[in-house]
């Protein structure tokens, strides 16, 4: 799985969506059971949205979506393939709860953020630096919402799992 720094800046292109990308096309429902890996879910990652997606993404890049990004099914492949195919962030006008909470436990960070989804357009390169909390692309900056320290955490430590280990670590 490509892991991204989210303690250095992050460059990457946008690659955008509309409203209502549900977890079923995010993530094909048909592999749900078949494959986990990383390796294995990578290459179908949007595949029922944007087949060339998954051939195409490089490490970095920025996935933008409209209102209600990860709607659907509880699938936990629909976070871990984008991450698995390098995507550094989600930015969305709105996320559904559970794909929000997937997203963080897999270290994918996910920016709510209404004004950056509308203005971001497809090919244009931004900039994420999640430790000063901006976004920039061209001359727009926007601030990144406020996120409680335990969730900034687990996303520096590149997920939930990678977290709790190292604070069972640190408790020996």
């Amino acid at each position: 799985m490509t892991t991204i720094d989210l303690s250095q800046p992050v460059t990457g292109r946008i690659w955008k969506y509309g409203d209502s990308v549900n977890t079923d096309v995010i993530f094909p429902g048909k592999y749900t059971y078949t494959k986990q890996e990383p390796e294995e879910i990578a290459p179908h990652a949007l595949e029922d949205l944007d087949p060339a997606f998954a051939g195409a993404v490089q490490a970095g890049d920025i996935v933008v979506g409209g209102i209600n990004w990860g709607c659907g099914s509880s699938r936990e492949q629909a976070a871990g393939c984008l991450r698995a195919c390098g995507v550094s962030a989600v930015i969305a006008k709105s996320f559904s709860r559970i794909f929000y909470r997937n997203a963080i436990n897999s270290g994918l960070l996910v920016i709510a953020h209404e004004e950056a989804a509308e203005a971001l357009a497809a090919g244009d390169e931004a900039i994420i630096d999640f430790q000063s909390g901006t976004i920039t692309s061209g001359s727009n900056v926007w601030q990144i919402p406020e996120m409680s320290e335990s969730l900034r955490q687990i996303l520096l430590s590149g997920g939930l799992i990678p977290y709790a280990k190292a604070q069972l670590e640190a408790a020996r």
